[in-house]
């Protein structure tokens, strides 16, 4: 796993900027970056919309049967499905399929709404189409894979948020509560150093050092 660490809104000022960006319904979305990444970079503290609440790793991540799933570490490429078991709250976990569609580049004006502290990040969108596979109700669930530098580093930066129109995340809809329900999604990434050429799923114990990674 590539360990990022969440900073308190108390040491903003010892390690970087806040940054911050209103995508209209979605509420205010933050971006945060680890001391290990650069000083000039962003590392704010901020919460999702209400609407999402944060995935509870305390557990195994879901209910799915062994060896029904795609073993920690798989490495995988753009446009592979992998079955991993999910858990977005206390009562909302079960069995999903995700196949990362396209990881695309986008522009540093991308970024313009996070503000002047944003300059320098190259943005990076993970598209992804995700299926219900156990058929438990995820309704209104929210999934984010993070971005992987060229050469396996993380990229140090948490994005909250999306770009209209380029990298939309979409919680999961209301009927996504049965076998077979699909929706698309993306999680969006940035960094100032290499490019963007993977994505990892690292949600639970057991994928939390050991990352299923798709590249492209």
């Amino acid at each position: 796993m590539h360990k990022r660490r969440v900073v308190s809104a108390a040491s903003l000022a010892v390690i970087g900027f806040a940054l911050s960006a209103c995508n209209g319904d979605d509420g205010e979305s933050a971006a945060k970056e680890s001391p290990a990444a650069s000083a000039s970079a962003s590392a704010p503290a901020s919460s999702e919309p209400s609407s999402e609440s944060p995935t509870d790793d305390s557990g195994d991540g879901g209910e799915a049967p062994a060896g029904d799933v795609t073993a920690p570490g798989t490495k995988l490429k753009t446009g592979d499905r992998a079955v991993l078991p999910f858990r977005y709250t206390s009562d909302k976990q079960g069995t999903i399929a995700v196949t990362v569609t396209a990881i695309e580049k986008g522009a540093e004006s991308d970024m313009a709404a996070f503000g002047d502290k944003a300059k320098g990040m190259t943005p990076y969108f993970i598209k992804m189409k995700v299926e219900n596979v156990g058929g438990t109700d995820l309704s209104y669930a929210s999934l984010k894979l993070d971005g992987v530098l060229d050469g396996g580093a993380g990229t140090g930066v948490i994005l909250m948020g999306d770009i209209p129109g380029k990298c939309d995340r979409e919680t999961a809809p209301r009927d996504f509560t049965t076998k077979g329900a699909t929706y698309e999604t993306c999680s969006l990434a940035a960094t100032k150093t290499a490019p963007v050429t993977g994505a990892e799923y690292d949600e639970g114990d057991t994928y939390s050092d050991n990352p299923v990674v798709w590249t492209n």
